[in-house]
């Protein structure tokens, strides 16, 4: 189905739907195809630990620093 942009605007709801149900749906401006709508397929699943092995993070990660929170929070009253 090609249908004109202005057309597409007021019908999107029901455009979506039919693509998502396998039906072919060409967006156009003055007749010429611009656009198809197609269903979004996840490229893949995130993989956790990618990483693992290959940085070292120090033990004292989550440590605070005394000068970044006088920075912060000013000198102790």
């Amino acid at each position: 189905m090609i249908i004109n942009i202005s057309e597409a605007k007021t019908n999107l709801s029901k455009l979506v739907d039919m693509a998502y149900h396998g039906e072919e749906v060409i967006i156009a401006k003055n007749n010429l195809p611009l656009v198809e709508l197609v269903v979004h397929k996840p490229k893949a699943k995130r993989k956790l630990g990618l990483l693992a092995g290959q940085i070292d993070i120090p033990d004292d990660f989550m440590d605070e620093d005394e000068e970044i929170n006088t920075m912060f929070y000013g000198e102790d009253s």
